[in-house]
């Protein structure tokens, strides 16, 4: 089989968009050794700027001058806006990188991961998955880490090294961010068949078990993931010589899975939980209910359906910060949607257009959009108006309408809250007591700020998120 690398779609905005849109050559091997302040000068000279080109209201001449003489540390402002200036982003001018150490990890377990399922040598991905491993213990890095030992788990069982499959899976399910059984099928049920493999049956039996039991908790309606492991559970259970019991297994499963013939039902389901994850802000979990829908759904004729599915995961990415993904799920929903489509969901596409414009600083075309998607919207959708009007806020907080934005976060956070998005509507509140602390109305500032409390947002825990 020929070798094929992943170029990571979701890291095209970092890799292409830094490195040719911005015409910025990859980083020279040791750049991350240069300080900020002679990596500032040397990408002012190379682009032909004085310190005075460079200045701008609140990052005067003077104070460029001391950072790149290694007398000032630049604040996050002046690193926003010397970056912007220069053509390279914030992480690049601060650190040397062009993308965070985190993201390169992701770019690198998504390659690895790909490269496992599409060559026949799979020793050189377990390689790169081993160092991924360690570097990501180092660094604290508990979602890479996990990612990895996944990874090496499930291709340790493919090779038919199960006690390996075994320590490293127990790892993972055991560890910090374990993934639900109902998220991971993949992993659970090759752990259980990894113990079958190696004669214990018995612990078989008790990880079927405790993953049907947390998925008729937490998925209940999901019958096809339950259908699985009940599958499952009768094969341990016949191992073990529980054959009564295994029977028994077995025709639940087929009743349950009678209910199935219709595969819009699972769509449904899928729609329906990853809104409630989107609600309460579990915004991957949302995305991979999201992205079963949509791979069910390409399956269907149904269009309509499928562009909102791309405009729900838009949703989530836009709560990750994610740009370019955002705009991929925009234009797919754009394009499904045809020559005559709903004003509602054409409403739902500008606010998320307008949002993902706010993200990208453009102001006008924010502004613009959220207009045109609340006069779709008319007066019915509330939650949906809720969050045309955030993004309002925040093209004209952009335009510096200091009153105007002031007024829309108002309008947005109660529309938010009254129609059940608390957690959409605390961090908006939170985003709208920053607004008026950055313009000095202190005062206002910090009602709205216990506001953002009661809802349920902390806001150290959201800046670090943020960040």
């Amino acid at each position: 089989m020929r070798k094929r690398r992943l170029t990571g779609i979701a890291y095209q905005g970092n890799l292409t968009y830094v490195r040719k849109a911005l015409m910025m050559p990859s980083v020279p091997e040791g750049s991350t050794q240069e300080g900020v302040g002679a990596r500032l000068k040397r990408l002012r000279l190379q682009r032909g700027f004085s310190q005075r080109d460079l200045s701008s209201p609140g990052v005067s001449y003077a104070y460029i001058s001391r950072i790149e003489a290694g007398a000032r540390t630049p604040s996050v402002k002046a690193l926003r806006k010397l970056s912007q200036k220069l053509g390279v982003s914030v992480e690049y001018l601060e650190t040397g990188r062009d993308i965070r150490e985190v993201d390169d990890r992701e770019l690198r377990l998504a390659d690895a991961e790909l490269e496992l399922r599409l060559t026949d040598d799979v020793s050189a991905a377990e390689s790169k998955l081993d160092l991924i491993l360690t570097e990501a213990v180092n660094a604290g890095d508990v979602g890479s880490a996990l990612r990895a030992r996944i990874a090496l788990g499930l291709v340790a069982a493919e090779r038919g090294n199960h006690l390996e499959a075994v320590e490293r899976l127990e790892a993972a399910v055991s560890g910090e961010g374990a993934p639900a059984p109902h998220l991971r099928p993949d992993l659970y049920t090759t752990l259980g068949r990894s113990y079958a493999a190696l004669g214990a049956p018995e612990r078989a039996v008790r990880v079927f078990e405790d993953c049907l039991e947390r998925v008729r908790t937490d998925v209940p309606d999901d019958v096809t993931v339950c259908v699985r492991y009940a599958t499952f559970l009768s094969y341990a259970l016949t191992d073990a010589g529980d054959w009564e019991r295994a029977a028994t297994v077995v025709r639940e499963a087929l009743a349950q899975a009678d209910d199935q013939s219709d595969p819009y039902t699972r769509v449904r389901l899928y729609w329906s939980l990853g809104r409630l994850s989107v609600i309460e802000g579990r915004s991957a979990e949302a995305l991979d209910y999201i992205r079963n829908a949509i791979a069910l759904l390409k399956t269907t004729d149904d269009t309509a359906l499928l562009a909102r599915a791309h405009l729900l995961a838009a949703g989530a990415e836009l709560r990750s910060g994610s740009a370019e993904s955002t705009r991929q799920s925009l234009e797919q929903a754009e394009k499904l949607l045809g020559a005559h489509p709903q004003s509602a969901d054409v409403g739902m596409l500008r606010s998320g257009q307008s949002h993902l414009a706010a993200l990208e600083g453009d102001a006008q075309t924010a502004v613009e959009c959220a207009r045109d998607a609340l006069a779709l919207l008319g007066d019915f959708h509330g939650s949906e108006q809720g969050f045309a009007v955030h993004a309002l806020a925040k093209g004209l907080a952009l335009q510096g309408d200091i009153q105007g934005a002031h007024e829309a976060y108002r309008r947005a956070v109660d529309l938010l809250t009254v129609h059940g998005r608390r957690v959409d509507a605390g961090e908006t509140a939170l985003e709208w007591a920053n607004f008026l602390k950055e313009h000095g109305r202190e005062d206002e500032a910090e009602p709205i700020l216990r506001r953002a409390y009661d809802l349920g947002v902390d806001a150290e825990t959201q800046a670090a998120r943020q960040r």
